[in-house]
C-alpha cells in the first residue's frame, strides 16, 4: 500500500523575535472567526508589534485579500460582517507542490557550500505562504527524488554577493583574475552583464574594459572584488542565449566549425537520451550507430567531450578537430 507524504510548511528553526506578516494575519483571522473582536492595541501587545502594524495587517486583509472586516465601535474591536469560510492563503495544485518539493531537494546539492544558508533562507521565505498539511501521493519524498552534484565549484560568498549586486545594479567591478595558464592573478575591470551557472560552475559574463571585448570569468578564479561607483548601461541587444549560441559550453570563440561525430551503438543510446546543442542534428546509421552534427565557434570544449567517450566516438569532421584528438591521444599513450 502506498503511503502519503505529509508536507507541513514551517518557519526556520532559528529564533524569530517578530512573527511574519502572514502568521499575524492568520491569528487575526482566527480571532475574527471566533468572534473575539480583536483591536490593534491588545493584539499588538500579544504579538509584540506596534498597534500600527496590526492596523496595516487588517487593512491589507480588507483591501487586498477582500475580507469583510469592519470596526465595531460598541465592542471596541474588529469583526467579519459576512460569513468567511477560509483564509485566502496561497493555493497550489499537486503538480505545483511536487515542483516545489523538487526545488527543495535541489538545495541539497549546495549542502556544505557557502550557498547553503542563503538558499535555505530564501526557500523558507518563499514557502511561508503555504500553511497546514498537504498530502501528496509519494511513498517517501526523501527517497523518491534526489540531486547528485558532480564536482560543484567552490565559491567565495562575499565575492558572489558583490558580483550579483553589480550585475543587477549595472555597476562596474574591479577584481583579480587568475587564468588557467597563469602563475598569478591579473587586474581586471568589468561591466558585468550576466551571471551563469553551467554544470555546477558559476561564471560572470561582461565587457572587459581593458581588453575591450566581452569575456567570461569563472567565479572560483576571481579574487578581491570591488564595486566601483561607475555605472553602465547593458547593451539592449545582449542575450546570453545568443552570446553562447555557438558554444558547446561557456567558451565563446570566433570560428565557424561544422562538427560531425560518429558514435557506436553503445554510446549512441546515451547520446540520444540528451539534448546537447541548439544546432544539433542526428543521423541514424545501420547497427544502431549514430552521427551527431552541430555548428560551433570553438573546439576546446567539444574536444574534451569527445575524449570522454573513449573508443565509442570518432570525429568525422572537421579535419582540425580530428587532428587535435589524435595529438591528445598520442600524449596520453606517452604518459
Amino acid at each position: 500500500m502506498s503511503n502519503r507524504f505529509q508536507l507541513t510548511m514551517s518557519s526556520p528553526a532559528r529564533q524569530i523575535h517578530s512573527r511574519p506578516p502572514l502568521e499575524r494575519m492568520l491569528q487575526l483571522h482566527q480571532l475574527l472567526m471566533d468572534g473575539k473582536y480583536p483591536n490593534c492595541s491588545t493584539v499588538g501587545k500579544r504579538l509584540e508589534v506596534s498597534p500600527k502594524t496590526i492596523q496595516r495587517d487588517l487593512e491589507f486583509m480588507r483591501d487586498r485579500l477582500g475580507l469583510p472586516i469592519e470596526y465595531d465601535r460598541a465592542r471596541h474591536g474588529y469583526a467579519y460582517t459576512e460569513e468567511v469560510s477560509h483564509f485566502p492563503v496561497l493555493n497550489v495544485t499537486e503538480g505545483e507542490l511536487v515542483a516545489l518539493l523538487v526545488a527543495q531537494k535541489a538545495l541539497e546539492q549546495y549542502k556544505g557550500t557557502s550557498f547553503e544558508a542563503p538558499l535555505r533562507t530564501a526557500f523558507h521565505k518563499m514557502t511561508a505562504g503555504l500553511q497546514g498539511t498537504v498530502s501528496v501521493l509519494f511513498d517517501n519524498i526523501s527517497t523518491a527524488i534526489s540531486f547528485r552534484p558532480f564536482g560543484p565549484s567552490r565559491q567565495d560568498l562575499d565575492n558572489f554577493r558583490k558580483i550579483s549586486r553589480a550585475v543587477i545594479n549595472q555597476r562596474e567591478i574591479e577584481f583579480g583574475y587568475q587564468k588557467l595558464r597563469s602563475s598569478r592573478p591579473g587586474a581586471r575591470r568589468l561591466q558585468p552583464y550576466h551571471l551563469l551557472c553551467n554544470q555546477d560552475q558559476w561564471y560572470v559574463v561582461g565587457y572587459d574594459l581593458k581588453r575591450k571585448a566581452r569575456r567570461t570569468f569563472a567565479l572560483p578564479r576571481i579574487s578581491k572584488v570591488r564595486l566601483t561607483k561607475q555605472t553602465f548601461i547593458r547593451p539592449a541587444g545582449f542575450s546570453i542565449e545568443k552570446h553562447f549560441g555557438g558554444s558547446f559550453g561557456v567558451f565563446a570563440g570566433e570560428g565557424d566549425y561544422a562538427i560531425t561525430i560518429w558514435f557506436d551503438a553503445f554510446a549512441a543510446r546515451l547520446v540520444r537520451e540528451r539534448f546537447w546543442h541548439t544546432s544539433q542534428t542526428a543521423k541514424e546509421l545501420p547497427d544502431e550507430e549514430l552521427e551527431l552534427s552541430m555548428h560551433l565557434n570553438s573546439l576546446e570544449e567539444i574536444e574534451r567531450w569527445i575524449l570522454s567517450w573513449g573508443e565509442h566516438a570518432k570525429v568525422i569532421s572537421p579535419p582540425e578537430l580530428r587532428d587535435r584528438i589524435k595529438a591528445v591521444a598520442r600524449k596520453i599513450v606517452r604518459q
